[in-house]
C-alpha cells in the first residue's frame, strides 16, 4: 500500500496513515487502502483488536483538499470515509492512537474508534466551515453523543479547536498520556483486551452499541437475550471456559469461539 502500513502481531492489526507530508490528510486512494486494512481486520480471527495512528506529527488532518480539487468528487468506499466511518458492522476493538493533530475527517476518524488515546500534544476539531465544508463523516453526530449538547455546538459552530486534556474533560478521550508514553500507553490498552474473552469482548461491544438505539436502560436490557451477540457468546466455549477457569484457579484458555 502507498499511503498507509498495515500490519498485524500478537493479535493486533495497526494501522499507520503515512502521509506525513501533509500531515496524513486523506485523499482518494487512501480511502480505499484504509477499507482493505480495516477488512483485513474484520476478517481476521486471529485478530482481536486494530490501532490506528498517524505518522510524524499529526494523526490525521482530515480530506486532502488540493487533491480534491484535481481528482474531482470521488465515491467514497462501501464503509465510507476512510473505510470506517459506516463501518457499523465491526465487532472488534478499534483504538485511536491519536499523536498530534486530529481536524476534519480525521477527528471524525478518531471518533468513529472505541478508544481515543491521545497524547498531551493532540487537538482536535471540526473546521469544515472555515473552508465551506461541512463534517459529513459523521463526526456533528458522533461529538453530539459524546459531549454536552452546547459544547458540540460550540465546536462545530465556531470550527473550535481543543486539546487533548480539554477533549477529555468533555467526554470523548479515552485517557490522555506524555507524548512519549503514547506506544507504551497503547500496548497496556491492548494487553487489557487481549487478556479477556473475544466473544464477551465482542457481545459486549456489540450490546452497547445496540443499547444506545433503545429509548431508555429498561429497552436495551429486555433486548439483550434476543441480539445474535448475546446468543454467540451464551454458546460460545468461551462462556463456559472462563466459569470452569475460575473454580479451576488457573489461566483460562480463550479460543474466541
Amino acid at each position: 500500500m502507498k499511503h498507509i502500513e498495515s500490519t498485524a502481531s500478537g493479535g493486533v492489526r495497526r494501522i499507520t496513515l503515512n502521509r506525513p507530508e501533509v500531515l496524513n490528510a486523506i485523499n482518494h486512494a487512501m480511502h480505499y487502502e484504509l477499507e482493505s486494512a480495516f477488512d483485513a481486520f474484520a476478517a481476521a480471527e486471529d485478530e482481536q483488536v486494530c490501532v490506528v495512528t498517524g505518522a510524524g506529527r499529526a494523526f490525521c488532518a482530515g480530506s486532502d483538499l488540493k487533491a480534491a480539487i484535481t481528482e474531482g468528487r470521488q465515491p467514497y468506499p462501501p464503509h465510507g470515509y476512510a473505510g470506517l466511518i459506516e463501518r457499523f458492522d465491526c465487532q472488534k476493538p478499534i483504538i485511536a492512537a491519536v499523536n498530534g493533530l486530529a481536524l476534519g475527517g480525521g477527528f471524525e476518524l478518531a471518533l468513529a474508534c472505541d478508544l481515543i488515546i491521545a497524547a498531551e500534544s493532540a487537538s482536535f476539531g471540526l473546521p469544515e466551515p472555515l473552508v465551506g465544508a461541512v463534517a459529513l463523516g459523521g463526526g456533528l453526530h458522533r461529538l453530539a453523543r459524546m459531549v454536552p449538547a452546547k459544547q458540540a455546538m460550540g465546536m462545530i459552530l465556531a470550527s473550535r479547536r481543543v486539546g487533548a486534556g480539554e477533549g477529555y474533560a468533555l467526554g470523548f478521550v479515552t485517557e490522555v498520556v506524555p507524548d512519549t508514553q503514547l506506544d507504551a500507553a497503547i500496548d497496556r490498552w491492548c494487553a487489557d483486551i487481549l487478556r479477556a474473552s473475544p466473544v464477551s469482548i465482542r457481545a459486549s461491544k456489540e450490546l452497547v452499541a445496540a443499547g444506545l438505539a433503545e429509548p431508555d436502560i429498561a429497552a436495551a436490557m429486555r433486548m439483550q437475550s434476543a441480539h445474535p451477540a448475546f446468543q454467540a457468546w451464551a454458546a460460545s466455549d468461551d462462556a463456559r471456559e472462563g466459569p470452569r477457569a475460575f473454580a479451576e484457579k488457573r489461566a483460562p484458555q480463550w479460543n474466541g469461539k
